[in-house]
C-alpha cells in the first residue's frame, strides 16, 4: 500500500483540486486497518464519521484556502473531541461522548483537517510509557519498546505513516519523548503559544499543546493551526549567526548517558558550527546547584499534584495501583511550601540568564534507548518511576520554565537500529528558530519519514 504524502502536500492537492479529502481520509483509514492491530495506537477509528467529516470539507466553498484541506489527524485521549468519549488511558474516567471539541480540535477542524481517530495513552497521561487497562502501545521501528509517552499513541501513529501528523501534549516531555522513540520531530511550543486547557490545571501550567510529524513544514503547519498564528507555519532559513550552548550533563544525578545519545547531540552540534554558528559546550545547571535542584523539585512536585488534581475528579478506586501512589503523593505535596512558586522562579531566573547569553541549547533527546513495550501498570510505582527517569531524563526542566523545545532526528543507534536524535531548546517565543533548525537539520541530514517496515 501507498505511503501517505506529508500534511503538506496533502493540503496543497486538495486545496487545488488535485485530490479529495474524501479519497485521502479512506487510504488512511485503510493504513490503519493494515496496520493498528500490530502497534496499537488508536483508542478510537472514526470511520465513517471521519469519511463524513471529509466529504463536508470537499464540499466547503472555502476549501481553496484550509491550511489543513483533507489532511487526515490523530488526536491524543486527553482532549474532547464532540461525540468520542475521553477515556485518558483511564477504566475510571466517564465513557461517555464529549459534548464540545477542545479549542485545538476545533481549530483542526476549521482549517480544514480531520480527526481520523484518537490515540492510546498512559493513564492520566502520567508515565513515559504508553500502556494501559486497554492494551500496550508498541514502537513502529521495533514493536518490542515503547514508542515514548503520554504520547506514545499519536507517535506511533505518525511514524508507521497511519496519518501524516498527530496532536499531542508535553507537561514532562509527553511530545518529545515520542518523538526522539520513533524518529519524528516533536515541538512543545512555550507558555500561551498555543491554549492548553489540560485535566484540571495543566499541571499547574507545565502542559502545553504540540505537534508530532515527519518533516519540520508539518510540524509548523499544525503549530500554526493550533496557535491560530498562520505566521509559526513558515519555515524560514535560519538568518543570523546563532550563539550555541550545548549540554551534554543528564539533569538528574545518577542517571547513565548511551554514547550514541550524547552522539546525536553532538552530531547537531558539528553541523551547526559548519555552518558557521558560535558552539561551545554551556551548562544551563547541574543537579549539584541550587537552580538544578530547584528546576527537579519544582517539576517532580507539580507532577505529583497535577495527577492528584485530575484524579480528584475520577472514580479514583478503580485507577492503576502505581497512578494511584502518584496521586496519594501529590496530595501530600501540594499544600507545601515545596509547591510555591519560589523553586520554579529560582530556575526561571536561570534560564533567562542562560537565554540572554546563547540563542538555543541543544542536548540529547534521551539518555538511554525507550524502554521496553509491556504492561508497566501492572508493576510497582517505583519501577515504573526508575525506568522513566534513567531513560528520558532530559525535558521535564524546559516544561517547568515554560520555554519551546524541539525534537530532531539525527540518525539511528548503531547496536539497537531505532532512531536517536537531540533536543533543541530556545528562549521564550521563539518557535519558529527551532522549526527553522529542524529544517536546516533535514536539508543537510535526511532522515527516513517513516519506520523502515512501513515506508
Amino acid at each position: 500500500m501507498s505511503t501517505l504524502p506529508t500534511a503538506t502536500a496533502t493540503a496543497q492537492a486538495v486545496r487545488a483540486g488535485r485530490a479529495t479529502a474524501m479519497t485521502v481520509v479512506q487510504e488512511s483509514l485503510d493504513l490503519i486497518a493494515l496496520r493498528n492491530d500490530d502497534i496499537d495506537a488508536f483508542a478510537v477509528v472514526r470511520g465513517e464519521r471521519a469519511l463524513a467529516e471529509a466529504a463536508s470539507v470537499d464540499a466547503r466553498p472555502d476549501r481553496s484556502s484550509l491550511p489543513l484541506a483533507g489532511v487526515p489527524i490523530a488526536i491524543k485521549d486527553n482532549v474532547p473531541v464532540a461525540g468520542e468519549p475521553m477515556r485518558v488511558g483511564s477504566a475510571a474516567t466517564d465513557e461517555a461522548p464529549q459534548p464540545a471539541d477542545h479549542i485545538v480540535v476545533e481549530r483542526i477542524r476549521a482549517a480544514g483537517g480531520v480527526i481520523v481517530g484518537i490515540t492510546r495513552v498512559p493513564e492520566l497521561c502520567v508515565f513515559g510509557a504508553t500502556d494501559s487497562v486497554y492494551g500496550v502501545t508498541r514502537n513502529p521501528w521495533d514493536l518490542t519498546r515503547t514508542p515514548g509517552g503520554s504520547s506514545g499513541g499519536s507517535a506511533a501513529a505518525v511514524a508507521s505513516g497511519m496519518v501524516p501528523i498527530a496532536h499531542g501534549n508535553d507537561g514532562m516531555g509527553s511530545v518529545r519523548i515520542p518523538a526522539a522513540c520513533t524518529g519524528l520531530v516533536g515541538i512543545k511550543p512555550g507558555l500561551g503559544t498555543v491554549p492548553a486547557q489540560l485535566g484540571e490545571n495543566d499541571w499547574f501550567s507545565m502542559s502545553e499543546n504540540g505537534a508530532l510529524a515527519t518533516t519540520p513544514e508539518d510540524a509548523a503547519l499544525l503549530l500554526s493551526v493550533m496557535a491560530d498564528d498562520p505566521r509559526l507555519a513558515d519555515v524560514a532559513p535560519v538568518s543570523k549567526r546563532l550563539r550555541v550552548g550545548v549540554s551534554m550533563a543528564p539533569p538528574v544525578a545518577g542517571v547513565a548517558l548511551d554514547p550514541a545519545w550524547a552522539a546525536a547531540a553532538e552530531r547537531l552540534a558539528a553541523l551547526l558550527r559548519r555552518e558557521d554558528h558560535f558552539v561551545e559546550r554551556a551548562e544551563p545547571t547541574s543537579p549539584l546547584d541550587l537552580a538544578g535542584n530547584a528546576a527537579a523539585v519544582a517539576g517532580l512536585v507539580r507532577w505529583f499534584a497535577g495527577t492528584a488534581a485530575d484524579a480528584d475528579e475520577i472514580d479514583g478506586d478503580r485507577l492503576e495501583s502505581r497512578v494511584k501512589r502518584h496521586a496519594m503523593l501529590g496530595r501530600l505535596v501540594r499544600r507545601t511550601p515545596l509547591m510555591s512558586e519560589r523553586l520554579r522562579d529560582t530556575w526561571k531566573r536561570r534560564a533567562t540568564e542562560y537565554f540572554a547569553d546563547y540563542d538555543i541549547l541543544v542536548t540529547p533527546a534521551l539518555a538511554q534507548q525507550p524502554i521496553e513495550a509491556r504492561r508497566w501498570h501492572n508493576g510497582g510505582w517505583a519501577s515504573t518511576m526508575l525506568a522513566n527517569i534513567r531513560y528520558a531524563p532530559f525535558a521535564a526542566p524546559w516544561n517547568v520554565a515554560g520555554l519551546p523545545a524541539i525534537v530532531i532526528p539525527m540518525g539511528v543507534h548503531p547496536e539497537a537500529g531505532t532512531p536517536v536524535a537531540a533536543q533543541v531548546v530556545a528562549g521564550a517565543g521563539r518557535e519558529s528558530l527551532l522549526l527553522s533548525i529542524a529544517a536546516l537539520v533535514q536539508s543537510e541530514r535526511p532522515w527516513p519519514r517513516l519506520a523502515p517496515t512501513y515506508a
